[in-house]
């Protein structure tokens, strides 16, 4: 019987009887070293179909598992327990997505202790996708396509050759004790990506990877990451936001006692200018945090721009609201402590920093905090010493604004002019003004 590897393969699938709590196991037999694609994929289908709730059972060992999709709906839930360890194939994996998919399923569980090795060496080698964006896919190690009332805990992922873990429309969902392992140079291995999902929770686990320890899509809604371990990496992000049109809005994000260290940013949310869709992430809260020289700890990046591949010109169309930082402490690896640079077109609202103590003690120092579009509110310690808040160029209801140039006799430049009930404002900043009984003139080149 073939396999992915050109070898032949003999698979065995034991149906053990009832397990102490009345599920029926199926136990792959195949021996240590061989190819057990064909024998995870024919033990998947009989718990499937089976009358009671089963359990697919992977002994320990090392086995090769090649492409697999299983997908429901099944009769009832199925406990997938991986004692041993699967590996991918050693190639690159150029023009694949998936290396093992979970789809459809409710109430499953994957568990065990064992370890999915992707293998994924080879694949860091070629992967360019940070040059272009015609790159080749490669195949995500773990997807959990919608899936309902799902358990995952007690599980490695190593060497992904792209992502380590992608979640995509699942509900009610939770990974816990999950511990995901790829060297800090190993490109695009993302820990876990969310998107279009509602009501998962990430805890007890640890993410040491080459990208994001967890990357958050858009629709994501109502997430939980407690208790994570992340780094080295790209730290824990929201987004990036706006790349594509048809978004979803994002909201209800709490990432709460969980330490950063070694990583390249720490807690980001990063939407990009010139966004193909307008939507809004709210109600983000990062609290009780430990980092451990983590450069750029608290950014919000609305200028997220990589690799040039937009226009920073036209500000970015995602609203951000209702985010905090709270409770944040630890060291720095450069002296951008605190960089909230929000968008010019649709400034950050609410944001609240509170008890903030971030050390660096570089050379270049001492750490600043940055504010751009935002007035945030402070709360407790502020450790940099927060920014000034700058005027914020928000337009004001009921105010018309007339482009065509006005010149005062007295004045070289010209300006525009905003006419309504509230133009005393002057879209309430110090920007350079005159005014002129109902009329609020702003220079055209600052307006």
């Amino acid at each position: 019987m073939g396999s992915y590897f050109g070898i032949s393969t003999i698979f065995v699938v034991c149906l053990l009887g009832l397990s102490a709590n009345g599920h029926e196991v199926f136990r792959i037999g195949s021996p240590p070293g061989s190819d057990i694609t064909q024998a995870f994929f024919k033990a998947f289908k009989a718990a499937c179909q089976a009358p009671t709730p089963s359990k697919v059972l992977i002994p320990k060992g090392q086995f090769r598992l090649g492409e697999i999709i299983m997908e429901g709906p099944c009769k009832f839930p199925i406990e997938f327990t991986l004692l041993g360890t699967v590996q991918a194939d050693g190639n690159a994996g150029q023009g694949k997505d998936k290396w093992v998919v979970f789809r459809k399923m409710n109430g499953f569980k994957l568990n065990g202790g064992g370890t999915f090795d992707g293998q994924g060496t080879a694949a860091w080698r070629v992967n360019n996708c940070h040059q272009t964006k015609s790159c080749k896919k490669l195949p995500i190690s773990l997807r959990f396509d919608f899936v309902t009332n799902a358990v995952i805990r007690d599980i490695s992922s190593v060497d992904s050759k792209n992502f380590h873990v992608n979640v995509i429309g699942a509900r009610n969902m939770t990974f816990d004790n999950v511990k995901i392992l790829a060297p800090a140079e190993s490109p695009n291995t993302d820990g876990i990506h969310l998107g279009r999902s509602d009501g998962v929770s990430i805890i007890n686990s640890r993410i040491s990877t080459g990208d994001d320890c967890v990357s958050v899509g858009d629709g994501m809604v109502n997430l939980l990451v407690k208790n994570v371990l992340c780094g080295p990496g790209h730290g824990i992000s929201v987004g990036s936001l706006g790349r594509y049109g048809h978004e979803e809005n994002v909201r209800g994000i709490r990432v709460i006692n969980c330490t950063v260290q070694e990583t390249d940013n720490g807690l980001r949310i990063k939407t990009w200018p010139s966004a193909a869709c307008s939507t809004t992430a709210s109600d983000i809260h990062f609290e009780d945090i430990i980092l451990r020289n983590v450069s750029n700890p608290i950014l919000i990046d609305q200028e997220y721009c990589p690799w040039n591949h937009c226009n920073k010109q036209k500000s970015s169309s995602i609203k951000l609201a209702n985010i905090s930082f709270r409770k944040i402490r630890g060291t720095s690896g450069n002296k951008d402590a605190v960089k909230l640079l929000c968008s010019k077109g649709y400034p950050c609202e609410n944001v609240v920093v509170g008890d903030i103590d971030i050390q660096y003690t570089g050379a270049d120092g001492p750490a600043t905090f940055m504010c751009s579009n935002v007035r945030p509110k402070l709360v407790g310690i502020q450790n940099p010493k927060a920014c000034n808040t700058p005027p914020v160029l928000t337009q004001p209801k009921h105010t018309r604004v007339i482009q065509a140039p006005y010149r005062f006799e007295d004045a070289s430049e010209s300006y525009v002019r905003v006419i309504g009930p509230f133009v005393d404002s002057c879209y309430k900043s110090s920007l350079t003004q005159r005014t002129k009984k109902d009329e609020c003139f702003c220079s055209k080149a600052r307006a």
